[in-house]
Order: structure tokens, then sequence, then C-alpha cells
């Protein structure tokens, strides 16, 4: 009766093992997996297609994307680095690359230039230009980086 058991538990623990290895696949063995393609970052008024979330930069770095013709004042708007402790490495106006005077969206693109910081991560700031200096007014979005 012992011996039934052992084996009924090795056999469980053989077939979950096995499960495990091979039922997660989600390609056939021999079938590589697809590599994740990027994702833009976006909301519905501005979509960065580089620098990505987490990616690794370097100088000098070119932000690329596109943005609602609300987002700028006179075709452009201001782009941030910062290191993880908040110091502002660069800042660098990002100018439309099109007619900016339009609720549709518009591309635009800046290249900052930087000193690599002590720090191994930053982040990006992408600030909608207010220059009301007005909250209601404010926006921005932020993305991580890595510095090589």
């Amino acid at each position: 009766m012992k011996q039934k058991v052992v084996i009924a538990v090795a056999v469980l623990v053989v077939a979950g093992a096995g499960w495990a290895f091979f039922g997660s696949q989600k390609t056939p063995l021999g079938v590589p997996t697809p590599t994740p393609q990027p994702i833009t970052i976006s909301d519905e008024r501005i979509r960065v297609s580089a620098p990505l979330s987490g990616a690794k930069i370097t100088s000098p770095l070119v932000v690329r994307g596109e943005a609602r013709g609300t987002w700028y004042f006179e075709a452009s708007f201001p782009v941030r680095l910062r290191d993880a402790n908040g110091k502002e490495l660069a800042v660098k106006p990002a100018q439309a690359q099109g007619e900016w005077m339009t609720t549709e969206f518009v591309p635009f693109e800046a290249a900052l230039t930087f000193t690599k910081p002590e720090t191994k991560t930053g982040t990006l700031i992408l600030e909608k230009d207010n220059p009301s200096g007005l909250p209601e007014h404010a926006a921005h979005i932020e993305i991580p980086v890595v510095f090589e």
C-alpha cells in the first residue's frame, strides 16, 4: 500500500514537472518564442516612440514621437533629462516637424547632449508647453531610462 502511494506521488511529480516544462510553452518545441515588439509610450495627447521605457541611453539622446498641436507653444515644448537624484542633466525644446496649429498629432524631435551621471538610472520628462503657468494647463509624461 505504501509502495503504491509512493509510486503515485512520484508519477504526479514527474507529470507536474513535465507539464511545467512542456505544457507552459506557448510555441512548439524548437520554434523560438517571438520577441516582444516595442510599445509606444502614449496617452491621448502625446506618443513617444524613442526612447522606450527602460531604454539604455547615451549622449546625444534623440527623442522622437508625436504630440497633439495643443501640446506645443510656438512649435516646441520642453524635454528634460534628470538623473535618479533629480539633478537636471539636459533640457532642450522638442521641435514640431510639421504644422503644429492643429488638434491632430504632429511629429517632434529633440536631441539632448549630456554628461553621463553617477546614477545608473534617470527620467526623461516631456512637458506640455505652458506659457500661462496655470496649473490647469500643465501636463507631462515621465519615461524611466538607464544610462549606459
